[in-house]
């Protein structure tokens, strides 16, 4: 006999993230993904069928050992343990208000936190880096002439790297109000204007791409849409190369994911409020914006400047008693 938990999780993604929510088969691909580890673990450890494991078997204890797992066993990094989690999180919600019988189990479920770690500095292009990019596509060659449009047109517009590739021939308007139309992340479609640079340079490629509306913008010589790894591979090999003109490149792992944030970093450094560069950006929530705050040492400059003491005693503080030094010593 079927235990409940398989027609919970059938319903929950057909229902639930196909149906309801919609989706994108990235998400849906991702959270099918963890379950497939996470019933393939319990299989392990309890000796029961997928079909045959229910609620008391998906426990919180086991769902610990299934994170604890991940981290150690197969070597997955903090942010990958925490979309594991979000997916059962996801799941067990969906299933606390179909199986109150099981309340206690999926409460303690719910209850295990996501893992904490360290934010390190977004990583993004000098102007100089990005020229040295731009430069670097041969453009004696139809790839180079291809690579260098898909360049420019990541680093003035911020795109992802599947809006990218996912472009196509008339998502690309050059005319009065010249702009770019891509759908984004959660379904969102995104229009994002296009510096006159970026117009000349699309104009050309596109009159030589001679595509039909729905071609892909980026082909490959085959014609197929680029795949991204093939993007990724391509502004490798184009970084190195830059890397000879301009040293600091060295130091650098350029990605296309660089590429959004050399965007990002110059809308904030013209001034332009974090708000509008979430919306450029497609970015769900504000917050998200700020982490390009943190990596601009230019506006935490001008901070310091704006509000540094008229006159201020040089010296280290010395605590006047006894208790209070104590405690500074902590």
């Amino acid at each position: 006999m079927m235990a409940a938990l398989a027609p919970t999780l059938q319903a929950f993604f057909s229902d639930r993230l196909i149906r309801e929510r919609r989706a994108s088969p990235q998400t849906v691909a991702a959270y099918r993904d963890c379950w497939r580890l996470l019933l393939a673990f319990a299989t392990e450890r309890t000796g029961r069928s997928p079909s045959h494991l229910d609620f008391e078997d998906i426990n919180a204890g086991l769902v610990a050992k299934f994170l604890d797992n991940l981290e150690g066993q197969r070597r997955n990094g903090i942010r990958t343990r925490n979309a594991r989690l979000a997916a059962i999180h996801s799941l067990f919600r969906y299933a606390a208000l179909r199986h109150p019988e099981h309340a206690a189990t999926i409460q303690r479920v719910l209850a295990i936190p996501p893992k904490r770690f360290d934010r390190a500095l977004v990583t993004f292009l000098t102007e100089a880096e990005a020229q040295a990019l731009v430069d670097a596509p041969d453009e004696a060659t139809w790839t180079g002439r291809r690579d260098r449009a898909l360049l420019v047109l990541g680093l003035q517009t911020g795109l992802r790297i599947s809006e990218l590739t996912g472009l196509c021939c008339d998502d690309v308007h050059l005319g009065t109000g010249a702009h770019v139309s891509c759908h984004g992340k959660g379904r969102k479609e995104r229009i994002t204007p296009l510096a006159v640079p970026t117009v000349a340079v699309l104009r050309s490629w596109l009159a030589e791409r001679a595509g039909t509306a729905d071609a892909p913008l980026f082909p490959t010589g085959q014609g197929v849409r680029l795949s991204r790894d093939a993007v990724e591979r391509r502004i490798a090999i184009h970084a190195a190369a830059a890397a000879g003109t301009c040293p600091s490149l060295h130091d650098k792992h350029v990605t296309a994911h660089v590429l959004r944030h050399t965007a990002a970093m110059r809308l904030l450094e013209a001034g332009i409020d974090t708000t509008v560069i979430a919306l450029w950006l497609g970015h769900e929530k504000v917050e998200t914006t700020t982490i390009y705050l943190h990596a601009d040492l230019t506006i935490k400059d001008k901070a310091l400047d704006r509000t540094r003491p008229a006159s201020a005693t040089p010296g280290r503080y010395r605590p006047p008693d006894a208790l209070l030094a104590f405690l500074e010593s902590l």
